[in-house]
C-alpha cells in the first residue's frame, strides 16, 4: 500500500532538504554505519539481496521494494518481516525465508543529549511515544492523528547518565569485592592444600609408628608365649627353674655363713681359754688397775648363762639344706620342672611355699614374696583371677599403645579424605563460592522470612512461632535460562549461574521442598525475591558480586584455568 500523497511528499521533502545540505545524507530512520548503502542518490541496491535494485526515490515511500526492508528504513511499511525468525511471504514468490529477513536493526533513533537507539519498525508512526527508545520523538515524524512527540533527550539522559554513574559506580565496587573473594577462595584452596601435605607427613610417619608398634607387639607376645609355655609346658615350670635357681644362690649363702659361724666361735672359745688361764695365773696381791678391772670383767662374763649358742635341731635343718641332692633338700624340684599345663598354675605357685621346710620358709619369705611381686608387675607371672585368659602386662600395654597410633592414623587418614574431597568438589570459576560458603542472607516477605546460606541451605521461618522449613540443602552449581527484556523491551532469554538446593521438608500430599537460586550480578549478597513456581518448588533471585563480569572475565582461558 503506497503512503498517502502529503506523507509522501513530506517524506520526500525531508530527503530532498537533507541531500541539500550534506552531500553524504541520510534517509530518515538510517544509522550511520548503514550510511554507506545509500550514497547513490540515483539507484539503490538492496543490502541483503543486491540483485534487486530500484529507483532512490523509493526508499522510504511506505512500500516494501526490498525482500531484506532495507528500502523502508524510515517506515513501518516493512515490519511484517523479522530480523531474528525469517518469515514466508505468498504474495512474493521467488523470495526464499533468508532473503525475508530485515537487513536493519530497526528505526535508528539520534536521540542528542542522550545515546542512540533503534526502535522496532512496528513502533514507528503508530501513535505512541517511545520515549524509553527514542526520546526526541523522531520515530512519530508523521504525527499520526495529531499526535506530537517532544524532545525529552536532555533531561532523560541527564537521569540516566546519573543512574548509570550509579550502576558503574557500584559495579567498580562489586568487582572490587569479586576480587577480594578470588583472593580469599585463592587463600582458602592453598590452606587446604597445604592441610594435605601436612597430613601426608603425619600420616606417613603415623604409619611407620603403627608398623613398629605392630613388630613390637609381635615380639612381645611372643615372649609372653615362651614364658606361659616353655618347651610346652606351663608356668609353674619356669618358675620352678627361677625358684630353683633362687634357692641355690641361698643355699650356698647358708653354707658360707655357717663357715663363717664356725670360725668365729673357734677363735671365741679360744679367747675365753686365754682370758680363763689369765685369771687364774694372775697375782691379786699386783696393784695394777687395769688388770684388776680385766679379771672382773672376765668374771662377770663368766657368770652369765648365755645358753646353747648352737641348737641341735637347727643345726639338722642347716644340714638338710645344703644337701646338694634335690630331693633331700625337701624340695622335688623335678615335679615342679615337669608339672603340665593342666594345673593351676597361679595357685601352685602362690603356695609354693607350702612345700618348703618350715626353716627355710622363715628365712627366705620376705625374698620369696618380694620375687612373687617382681614377676607380677614384669608379666611374667599373672596376678590371682578367676579368668584364666588374662595376658601379660607387657603384652596389654604394646596392645593399647597399637591402638592409640591405629587410632590415630584413621584419624589422619579421615581427615585428609576430607580436604581432599573439598578440593575435588565444584565451586565455580577459579573456586569463588569457596569464600561465600556458609554465608547466609535474609528477607522479610510477609508472614515468612526466607534464608539462604550459600552452598549450604536455603529455608523459610515463620515470623510467629519461629517454626524452619527446609526450603532444601545444596546439591550443585549449575547454569540455567531465564527470560528478561532487553533495553528494546523484547524478550530474550539468557543464561545464569544458579545454585541448586534439594531434599528439602516433605510437602504434605507433595514433593520434598526444592530451592533454584539464580543469580545475578550485584554489590552486594542480597535476596531480590523468592517465587514458589510449583507445588513446594521454589525460586530465589539473588545478586552477589561473585558473578559479576569485568574486562578479564571476556578474556578467553586455558582449559586449566576453566
Amino acid at each position: 500500500m503506497r503512503l498517502p500523497q502529503s506523507l509522501f511528499l513530506l517524506a520526500v521533502a525531508g530527503t530532498s532538504a537533507r541531500a541539500s545540505s550534506d552531500k553524504v545524507a541520510r534517509p530518515r530512520g538510517v544509522a550511520p554505519e548503514f550510511a554507506k548503502f545509500y550514497q547513490d542518490t540515483k539507484t539503490f541496491t538492496c543490502i541483503s539481496n543486491p540483485a534487486v535494485q530500484i529507483p532512490y526515490s523509493a526508499v522510504n515511500d511506505d512500500f516494501c521494494d526490498c525482500p531484506d526492508g532495507s528500502d523502508e528504513p524510515g517506515t513501518a511499511a516493512c515490519s511484517h518481516l523479522s530480523r531474528n525468525s525469517p518469515l514466508t511471504v505468498a504474495d512474493r514468490p521467488g523470495h526464499s525465508e533468508l532473503e525475508l529477513t530485515l537487513a536493519l536493526p530497526g528505526y535508528y533513533c539520534k536521540n542528542k543529549g542522550h545515546r542512540p537507539s533503534f526502535v522496532p519498525f512496528q513502533r514507528v508512526n503508530d501513535g505512541i511515544c517511545d520515549y524509553e527508545l527514542c526520546c526526541d520523538g523522531s520515530d512519530e515524524w508523521a504525527r499520526p492523528g495529531g499526535k506530537k512527540c517532544e524532545d525529552r533527550c536532555k533531561e532523560i539522559g541527564k537521569k540516566w547518565r546519573k543512574e548509570e554513574e550509579a550502576k558503574q559506580k557500584s559495579m567498580t565496587a562489586a568487582l572490587k569485592k569479586k576480587k577480594q573473594l578470588l583472593a580469599e577462595a585463592s587463600r582458602q584452596e592453598q590452606e587446604i592444600q597445604d592441610n594435605i601435605s601436612r597430613l601426608e607427613v603425619e600420616i606417613k610417619d603415623a604409619d611407620a609408628k603403627v608398623q613398629s608398634l605392630e613388630a613390637n607387639l609381635k615380639v612381645v607376645e611372643e615372649q609372653d608365649r615362651k614364658v606361659v609355655r616353655t618347651k610346652g609346658k606351663g608356668k609353674v615350670n619356669a618358675l620352678a627353674g627361677v625358684a630353683k635357681a633362687r634357692v641355690e644362690e641361698l643355699r650356698e649363702s647358708i653354707v658360707e655363713l655357717r663357715q663363717q659361724r664356725d670360725e668365729t666361735l673357734d677363735r671365741m672359745k679360744e679367747l675365753e681359754e686365754i682370758l680363763s688361764k689369765f685369771k687364774i695365773e694372775y697375782n691379786p696381791n699386783f696393784n695394777d688397775e687395769g688388770v684388776k678391772r680385766a679379771v672382773r670383767s672376765w668374771e662377770d662374763y663368766a657368770a652369765r648363762d648365755l645358753g646353747e649358742i648352737i641348737n641341735d635341731a637347727q643345726e639338722r635343718d642347716f644340714d638338710e639344706i645344703v644337701k646338694a641332692d634335690d630331693k633331700d633338700s625337701g624340695v622335688d624340684w623335678e615335679h615342679w620342672e615337669n608339672e603340665e599345663d593342666g594345673c593351676a598354675d597361679s595357685d601352685l605357685v602362690y603356695k609354693l611355699a607350702a612345700y618348703l621346710p618350715p626353716s627355710l620358709v622363715e628365712f627366705i619369705e620376705d625374698k620369696v614374696l618380694a620375687a612373687k611381686a617382681f614377676l607380677e608387675d614384669n608379666g611374667v607371672l599373672a596376678k590371682p583371677s578367676t579368668d584364666s585368659t588374662t595376658e601379660s602386662k607387657a603384652v596389654t600395654e604394646a596392645r593399647d599403645a597399637l591402638k592409640s597410633a591405629q587410632d590415630s592414623l584413621n584419624n589422619l587418614n579421615s581427615k585428609i579424605r576430607d580436604q581432599q574431597s573439598d578440593l575435588e568438589k565444584d565451586y565455580g570459576t577459579a573456586g569463588i563460592f569457596r569464600a561465600l560458603k556458609g554465608q547466609c542472607i535474609e528477607k522479610d516477605a510477609g508472614e515468612y522470612k526466607y534464608e539462604h546460606c550459600f552452598l549450604d541451605s536455603t529455608k523459610q521461618v515463620a515470623k510467629k512461632g519461629g517454626s524452619v522449613t527446609s526450603m532444601g540443602k545444596f546439591t550443585k552449581i549449575a547454569m540455567t535460562t531465564v527470560e528478561e527484556l532487553n533495553e528494546a523491551g523484547d524478550v530474550i532469554t539468557v543464561e545464569k549461574i544458579a545454585l541448586e538446593y534439594e531434599r528439602g521438608q516433605s510437602c504434605w500430599n507433595g514433593p520434598n521442598r526444592s530451592t533454584k537460586v539464580v543469580l545475578e550480578c550485584g554489590e552486594q549478597n542480597e535476596i531480590l525475591k523468592t517465587a514458589e513456581d510449583e507445588k513446594c518448588v521454589y525460586s530465589m533471585l539473588v545478586t552477589t558480586p561473585a558473578v559479576c563480569r569485568g574486562p578479564e572475565d571476556d578474556v578467553p582461558r586455558s582449559k586449566d584455568e576453566l
